[in-house]
Order: structure tokens, then C-alpha cells, then sequence
């Protein structure tokens, strides 16, 4: 009865009059205990419900540190807090408080902690967790099932995730979501593409989340054709443009290589925070405009007040060395420690070096390392890999030897570093270091990643890698390319054959490199379209010889060509790059 009586309280009400003010329920707090009603379950619930929606965590946890017996109810209401306030070890915390108490979890217990394991990628924890859902009756609950999705998704197992998945006797926009989101953020752009049609097909509707995540696979794969249908939708649809919608669609144009419409998207957003700021200034970076992403960097931190955090310093730091602004750059790195306090990260370090180096301020560049190293803070290969970039640009085959040397001393299982080796001993005329490289190489069965290059050609994908024969229109592409190639050389084209890989013989040479997978990419976009620019998505750096082809290509054929490689973009457009060979 003494329950039933302080339900109906003063107390009772003084708790519901406060509301989630922390300091009015501080109040209340010291009233109970004033009273003698400071260890009533009831009361203390309902005052930590409330307290649970301040975010006060510390006071809350306080408040359940006095309850009696917590019951399921109690449990499940500071679990499910403390999983959405993003404190997921508080969360496992109570929750093994919560079988150590000996009260049964339900499949709102499972569903908040799971989610709290993913939110610290703890797929071991979370797979024990899985076995107790199974165990206590509920690893058929939509919910549960569909949290689980998002685990395994999010900490890599894409297979646990699918299987999970496909068990589902019912799913839901959730768990679609979940599959779509865990493919693309593991790379599967393509895979989560075809399960956002699934699910489509199926008859779901998908909502904001679902077209964050497609929008993000587009502009992974460079799926602009559905990319821009999805933005069609949510204009049509009537689809609120939150912040996380407008940022993957300026994403996705930028990856796409329409920067001026990434602008267009940004401009439209009626709310903006550091990501789709950051998100902006990263696409003119990668498109070769660093002025603009160094004047919207100083829009944002002088006039609007937004405070950038250390991706936006990799974006505007990556911008200037794209563009040359050395200066520009050196102010950056500086405003980011002595204005905002921020310490600079590996990736800080790497921008600096690239920027240094690119600009030909070796010494200054390798200086830098220096430093880094006497302090510890050199071990990162991208480090390397940038200086070495930069030796090999400027020709500083010495000191590129020696770079090639630490890297790989640093990363031997890598062949990347080995190829870079024995192209630069190429290119200084030691032809023996060259063969003891490669020799090496083969030895320990070291094999170059294989590059290949994709292009949308109506609303449909195609990949190529160099000598591709698999296109069912190859004999045709292929002439057409030997054509296209031709009428360049009458114009000035040359091939550039020192940045093909020396093992290959030399009358070998320019075959090799008229078939490299850009190149075909490149043919077959020109032959499948009229009037229309060719966009085309290469996973590794794109060559010198190809590079000084789509300069010629863009002359003969009257059309502009896109190529977005493992760097940035490059427009080619009569005659010239929007790099302005500065890549």
C-alpha cells in the first residue's frame, strides 16, 4: 500500500512537475529523502527516467545506486539511455549488472546493448551477446535481429551481417538500412546498391537513413545515374533535406565530378554543421581549387563561427598541396594547434609533407620527417610514401632510394614500395638494382595491385583492368581506341614509356600502354555517348602516359574527360587539365 500511496503523492507529482530539468529534480531528490520516501522504487524510477532524458549520467547513475532491488523496468530504462547518449561501456556495465542482479534482459535489453557494441566495434563481445539473445528466446525478435545486422556491419563480418539478414522472418526499413549501411562502409558499394534495390522490389519505402547510405555507395562506385534519381526522389518526395541527406549529396557530386553542383547542394541546406562544411571543402580540394576551399575554410571559422575539427584540417591541409599553396598551407597547420588546440594526427603530418614536397621544398619536407622521427612519430608509411612521391617528381633519385629504403623496412610484405624502388633506380640508369628489385620481388611473391578503371555508361557499370578482353565489344573498343590514339600522334601525343613497369621488354612498351585500363575505360564511354562527359573512376593513381593522352583525346574528340583516381580529380578539357600538371 505504502507504494500505491507514494505513487499518488506530492512527491509523485513535484517529480513530474520538474521534468528533465536536472536542477528541479535535484530538488525534488533532496525532498524524497527529506521526507522519508528516499528509497521508494516508484519514486526513484520515475526520477531516473526523467534524469536518464537530462544526460546528467553521473547523477543518474548516483540515483540508481539507491534504489532497492532494481527491477527490468529500471534496467531497461537507464540501458536504453545510456545506449543513445553514445556511452556504450555504461551501457555493458549495466548490463552485466543486470544478470549479476539475476533480472531477465527482454529484446529492448538486447537491442540497446547490442547497439552499444557496435558503436565500440567489440564483435566479440557482441557475438557472446548474439548467443545470449538466441539462449533467453529472442534471437528471432525483428528488433534484436536487426540490431544485430548493424554489429556486424559495422565491425566488418559483412557475411555474419547478410546471414543474420536472410534469417529474418520479418524485416523491416531498419534492418534494410542496417545491410545497406554495413556493405557500403566496408567498401561493397556495389553490393549495397543492388540490396537497396531488393529492397525496393520487396516493397519498402526508403526514408532519410536509407538514402544516406546509397548515397554514399553511389559516390563510392560513381554511380551518378542513380545518385542523381535518388536526389530527384527526395526533391519529388517532399523529403526533408537534413544535414546528413544535403552532406552525401554534396558527397556524391563531388566523387562524381560535378563540383559546381556539390556547391549548388551545399548552398541549398538550410542547416549545416563541421561535417558538411568539411565535406565542401574536401571537394574542391580533390577537384584542384584550393583557393576556394582555403576561402570557404576562413568563410566558416571567421564568419559563421563553425570550429573545425582535425578532419577539416586534412581537407583544407590536402587542398593547399593539391593547388601549390604553400604559404596558405603553413598558416593552417599553425592556426591548428595555436588557435584551436588541436594536435596534429598522422594524416596533419602526411598533407604537410605532400605539400612541402609537391611545391619542390624537399629539404624543408625531409626536415619535417626528421623531426617526426626524433620524436617518435615517423612510423607511418604514408609518411614515406609522400616524400617518396615527391623525390621521384622533382628527380632526387638519391635521396628516393633511400626513402624507398625505410619504407620497405617498414612494410616488406607491401610491393607497392618494391615497384617505387625499382622505378626510380630505373629511371637513374642502375639497371641491375632494377633486376635485383624485381627478382626480390618474385622471390617472395610480391605482386603489384592490379589497377582498373570504372565508367557509368547508361545507368549501368563497367570495369576494365590494362589488355581487358572480357567486354563483349572488345574487338570495337579496341579499334576504336587504336583510331582515337592515332589522330593524337598526328597532333603532338607521344607515348611516355618510363612509367611503364620495367620488366616489360621495350618493343612491349607502348602496346602496354595504349590497352591500360583508363585508356579502354576512356574508349568505351566515347563510343557508347554523344555530347556528354566522360567520367571514369580508377582505384589507383593514374599514369603519366595516360594523363598526357586525355589531354590530346579531349582535343580530337570535343569532349571533356573526367578521371577520378586514388588522389583526386582530373577535368581534361581541350587540350589541358584542371590540374595544370601539378599532380
Amino acid at each position: 500500500m505504502k507504494t500505491k500511496h507514494a505513487a499518488n503523492s506530492a512527491a509523485y507529482k513535484a517529480i513530474i512537475l520538474a521534468g528533465p530539468r536536472l536542477n528541479q529534480l535535484q530538488q525534488v531528490h533532496s525532498h524524497l529523502i527529506v521526507t522519508g520516501y528516499g528509497r521508494s522504487r516508484s519514486l526513484l524510477t520515475k526520477l531516473i527516467t526523467f534524469a536518464c532524458s537530462t544526460k546528467a549520467f553521473a547523477y543518474t547513475h548516483l540515483l540508481f545506486l539507491s534504489v532497492p532491488l532494481p527491477d527490468d523496468f529500471l534496467f531497461n530504462t537507464i540501458i536504453k539511455s545510456a545506449s543513445k547518449s553514445r556511452l556504450p561501456l555504461d551501457c555493458l556495465a549495466y548490463y552485466r549488472r543486470m544478470l549479476s542482479c539475476n533480472v531477465s534482459p527482454s529484446n529492448y535489453t538486447f537491442t540497446s546493448v547490442i547497439k552499444s557494441c557496435a558503436d565500440l566495434a567489440a564483435l566479440r563481445i557482441g557475438k557472446g551477446v548474439h548467443c545470449h539473445a538466441v539462449v533467453s528466446g529472442f534471437g528471432f525478435d525483428s528488433y534484436v535481429q536487426a540490431a544485430l545486422v548493424g554489429l556486424y556491419g559495422k565491425c566488418g563480418d559483412v557475411g555474419g551481417a547478410r546471414k543474420v539478414f536472410d534469417e529474418m522472418p520479418v524485416k523491416s526499413v531498419v534492418a534494410w538500412n542496417s545491410l545497406v549501411s554495413g556493405l557500403e562502409q566496408n567498401g561493397f558499394g556495389e553490393e549495397a546498391i543492388r540490396v537497396f534495390c531488393e529492397m525496393r522490389e520487396s516493397g519498402f519505402e526508403p526514408d532519410s537513413a536509407t538514402f544516406v547510405s546509397v548515397l554514399s555507395a553511389c559516390a563510392q562506385t560513381g554511380g551518378i545515374g542513380l545518385g542523381s534519381w535518388v536526389h530527384g526522389y527526395i526533391v519529388d518526395k517532399g523529403i526533408e533535406m537534413n544535414v546528413k541527406l544535403g552532406t552525401a549529396l554534396v558527397n556524391l557530386y563531388s566523387r562524381c565530378g560535378d563540383v559546381g553542383k556539390a556547391r549548388g547542394v551545399f548552398d541549398k541546406m538550410k542547416e549545416t554543421n563541421v561535417a558538411a562544411w568539411t565535406a565542401m571543402i574536401s571537394a574542391y580540394g580533390t577537384h584542384g581549387c584550393g583557393k576556394q576551399a582555403v576561402d570557404l575554410f576562413n568563410k566558416m571559422v571567421d564568419d559563421k563561427g563553425v570550429i573545425p575539427n582535425d578532419v577539416t584540417f586534412v581537407a583544407v591541409l590536402s587542398a593547399c598541396a593539391h593547388a601549390g599553396l604553400v604559404e596558405e598551407g603553413r598558416s593552417v597547420y599553425k592556426r591548428m594547434s595555436k588557435r584551436y588546440g588541436l594536435v596534429p594526427r598522422v594524416e596533419h603530418h602526411v598533407c604537410m609533407v605532400d605539400m612541402l614536397g609537391r611545391a619542390g621544398f624537399l629539404e624543408e619536407a625531409y626536415r619535417f620527417i626528421q623531426q617526426l622521427d626524433a620524436n617518435g612519430k615517423a612510423k607511418a608509411p604514408a609518411l614515406w610514401t609522400a616524400m617518396l612521391g615527391a623525390c621521384k617528381m622533382h628527380r632526387n633519385y638519391d635521396l628516393g632510394v633511400e626513402i624507398a629504403k625505410r619504407l620497405i623496412a617498414l612494410e616488406p610484405e607491401n610491393p607497392g614500395h618494391h615497384v617505387m624502388l625499382s622505378n626510380i633506380y630505373a629511371l637513374s640508369g642502375k639497371t641491375d638494382e632494377v633486376s635485383h628489385v624485381r627478382d626480390g620481388m618474385i622471390k617472395n611473391n610480391l605482386r603489384k595491385q592490379v589497377g582498373y578503371s570504372v565508367i557509368e555508361v547508361g545507368k549501368k557499370t563497367y570495369m576494365f583492368s590494362m589488355g581487358d578482353e572480357s567486354h563483349p565489344e572488345t574487338g570495337e573498343i579496341y579499334r576504336y581506341l587504336e583510331n582515337l590514339m592515332s589522330r593524337c600522334k598526328e597532333i603532338g601525343y607521344a607515348p611516355v614509356s618510363e612509367e611503364v613497369m620495367h620488366q616489360v621488354e621495350e618493343e612491349e612498351k607502348e602496346y602496354a600502354l595504349l590497352y591500360h585500363s583508363e585508356k579502354l575505360a576512356v574508349a568505351f564511354g566515347l563510343l557508347k555517348t554523344v555530347d556528354e562527359a566522360i567520367t571514369v573512376v580508377k582505384n589507383l593513381r593514374i599514369c603519366e602516359d595516360c594523363h598526357s593522352a586525355f589531354k590530346y583525346i579531349s582535343i580530337v574528340s570535343n569532349r571533356q574527360i573526367i578521371v577520378r583516381d586514388k588522389l583526386r580529380f582530373h577535368h581534361f578539357q581541350n587540350g589541358s587539365c584542371s590540374c595544370l600538371d601539378y599532380w
